[in-house]
């Protein structure tokens, strides 16, 4: 008897830490997410050496997956259990191992079956799920790969990055004040932590979504930010940089290795237009009546007409001959598109600015149909980010 009451004495002692293994730690709507899932999708990132801190990762890959996993459940869309081994084989041959030797290296390393799997499921599920609902706008037109093969050469392997943005606005006045707010982000924010600092303090019209960039080529980017950028890990943010009336911070999200990826450019062709006013409303709403009535940079000469000659200026320099803040408007930018996000004047002036070409070296030996395809998947990736924005923005998540 004595020996029973000790048994249960002791299994009352253990009860309470496994039971808080499994009880919630966040909750996104009405889903849980428990501290055994955290741990194990750290652990699981862990042996993946996925660089930066796993548990903040962690806790990012599960909020965003449980979201993914109620609009999936929304629209009734399910990777049958055949499809899953599929898959599940699929990535451990990556690994150059049999699947019972991937789980069995994860089960050394204390990452459960199901672990993998959830892993697996919510990411192949969502980009089928991404391709049936946007295929039809990720549709590519001739044009379109024309121009692409037309700007830029086939290099073999690249890198592009997935950045979020913030810009402060720091004239003189509010030089100070701006760089505080500015130090505070960067010492470190999480993801959402820098989503809700660019509603509130970013400049820029991706501040409805959170600061969020999509996929961008990392040769797009002055090169003197280019290894600042590469140096992040996901979720480390930039130190202030200071630009032309504001400070810049970005944070990365992810990167990745793409098979055909653009040359850096060896000079860039662009206009600034100057509208008197700043950052008013009146000077924005110039700004997007410019926007609606211009297609290329030689319709700006049409804005222009009869104003001071130097009311718009058009140059082609090299890359490293571009002001950064500007060089950093056009990494974003296409040609025919424009910003109006700098300014000039200590925030007196308004810049327009249109992106007319990027010139590349080396057009031969592009394959058209891989330049059609990496064209869709960039498009098609931003149809995704944008849609777990929108989730996100619409969501409640505790803690």
């Amino acid at each position: 008897m004595r020996g029973l009451f000790l048994t249960l004495a002791l299994w009352l002692g253990m009860a309470g830490p496994a039971q808080a293994q499994f009880s919630p730690v966040i909750t996104v709507n009405n889903d849980a997410i428990t501290q055994f899932e955290l741990t194990q999708r750290a652990t699981l990132l862990e042996v993946f050496q996925t660089p930066g801190n796993t548990q903040e990762l962690a806790r990012e890959q599960l909020v965003e997956e449980s979201l993914k996993r109620q609009e999936l459940n929304r629209v009734g869309i399910r990777l049958t259990d055949e499809a899953m081994e599929r898959e599940l084989n699929s990535f451990a041959g990556r690994a150059d191992m049999t699947l019972d030797q991937f789980l069995a290296m994860l089960g050394q390393n204390g990452v459960e079956r199901d672990t993998l799997e959830q892993f697996v499921r919510i990411g192949v599920t969502w980009r089928d799920y991404i391709r049936q609902r946007y295929s039809s706008r990720a549709d590519v037109t001739e044009s379109e790969v024309d121009r692409a093969m037309g700007q830029a050469g086939s290099t073999g392997g690249g890198i592009e990055v997935l950045l979020s943005e913030i810009i402060i606005p720091a004239p003189p006045p509010q030089a100070a004040e701006a760089n505080a707010i500015a130090d505070r982000i960067s010492e470190g924010s999480s993801f959402a932590q820098f989503e809700a600092a660019a509603r509130e303090y970013s400049a820029l019209p991706s501040r409805s979504d959170g600061g969020r960039l999509g996929w961008l080529p990392i040769s797009n980017y002055p090169e003197a930010l280019q290894g600042l950028i590469l140096s992040l890990a996901p979720g480390e943010v930039t130190q202030p940089l200071q630009i032309p009336n504001g400070v810049a911070l970005f944070q990365m999200r992810n990167i990745r290795e793409v098979p055909s990826a653009p040359q850096s450019a060896s000079a860039i062709e662009y206009a600034t237009y100057y509208i008197a006013g700043g950052r008013s409303e009146a000077a924005l709403q110039a700004a997007r009546q410019i926007e609606l009535s211009v297609d290329t940079c030689d319709d700006l000469y049409g804005v222009a007409r009869n104003q001071p000659a130097d009311v718009l200026q058009r140059d082609t320099l090299a890359p490293a001959s571009i002001p950064q803040d500007i060089a950093m408007e056009l990494a974003k930018l296409d040609s025919g598109e424009v910003s109006y996000n700098v300014t000039r004047s200590d925030g007196q002036t308004l810049v327009l600015l249109m992106l007319c070409n990027r010139t590349y070296g080396g057009m031969e030996g592009q394959d058209r149909e891989a330049v059609r395809n990496q064209l869709r998947s960039q498009r098609l990736a931003g149809f995704a980010d944008a849609l777990l924005a929108d989730l996100r923005a619409s969501a409640t998540i505790r803690p």
